[in-house]
């Protein structure tokens, strides 16, 4: 039991990465937190399944598996999700037939690109989708802009403004271009990364679970918490991230978590 929440009954498990796992530096290396290697391997060694869910958008999901190994932080290709994979998915399953304009790096437009997603050129955009970029040129925002209002939906991975970092809240500049288009369309964006029912759907088949038989463990009360119970999901709120200082009892108690740690360490005894 973890405060009335049974984890031994658990068929699948979805982590926070920052805040969670690991905190990161001034120099954005990432430091696992205490218990955390412990607890995957103790998950994997169980024959559960497990998956880690970042919001972070500037690069596949690959290559962030591979930045948190070398961070000391054991994780597959498999075993991590991003906005972009849950957003590839459903732009695939929904909007096969529509041009994406995309505002993401050029690692990431290879990556939806080669897994199917159509590539909008001049103005023949059918659809937006937002992911991370580090600058943005006024002329893609205003054709962004244009296509909305003819009819596209408007996608971003996130519209949480930031994630906790080593010296406090970085900013999001995915919610920051999101924002620009919104402003100037009237559109209301849809997210596709955490939380948001596209991001449940590609964990159940990550899995290979029913959600309601998964754990949701991270920091973030407004992502993290609110994708697990969206879900049917379990819900853990780690108080080692940006939601820490968070009077629960001032929240609404269907935005609550089902239990509340410290830290991922207090999980090894429960699993």
């Amino acid at each position: 039991m973890l405060d009335g929440v049974r984890l031994d009954a658990v068929r699948g498990f979805v982590f926070d990465v920052d805040g969670t796992l690991l905190h990161r530096g001034p120099d954005g290396r990432g430091r696992p937190q205490p218990g955390a290697v412990d607890v995957l391997e103790a998950i994997r060694a169980s024959g559960r399944r497990l998956v880690l869910f970042t919001n972070a958008s500037h690069v596949p999901s690959a290559a962030i598996a591979r930045g948190l190994r070398e961070d000391g932080l054991p994780v597959s290709g498999e075993e991590l999700l991003t906005p972009v994979d849950s957003a590839t998915a459903f732009l695939r399953r929904y909007h096969a037939d529509r041009p994406a304009l995309l505002f993401a790096s050029g690692s990431v437009r290879e990556h939806m690109a080669q897994a199917g997603i159509r590539i909008a050129e001049g103005e023949e955009a059918g659809v937006v989708f937002v992911a991370h970029l580090e600058e943005v040129e006024m002329g893609e925002l205003e054709r962004a802009a244009r296509a909305v209002t003819r009819g596209a939906p408007l996608f971003t991975g996130s519209y949480v403004r930031g994630y906790a970092g080593a010296n406090g809240i970085i900013y999001s500049r995915g919610a920051m271009i999101t924002a620009a288009i919104a402003k100037v369309t009237g559109a209301r964006p849809r997210v596709l990364g955490k939380p948001s029912r596209a991001a449940v759907t590609e964990l159940g088949a990550r899995l290979g679970v029913p959600t309601r038989e998964v754990a949701v463990i991270g920091d973030d009360l407004g992502m993290d918490i609110a994708l697990g119970r969206m879900g049917g999901c379990r819900t853990v709120l780690v108080r080692s991230g940006i939601s820490g200082a968070i009077d629960l009892e001032t929240v609404p108690e269907r935005r609550r978590p089902d239990a509340v740690i410290d830290g991922v360490a207090d999980l090894l005894e429960r699993l």
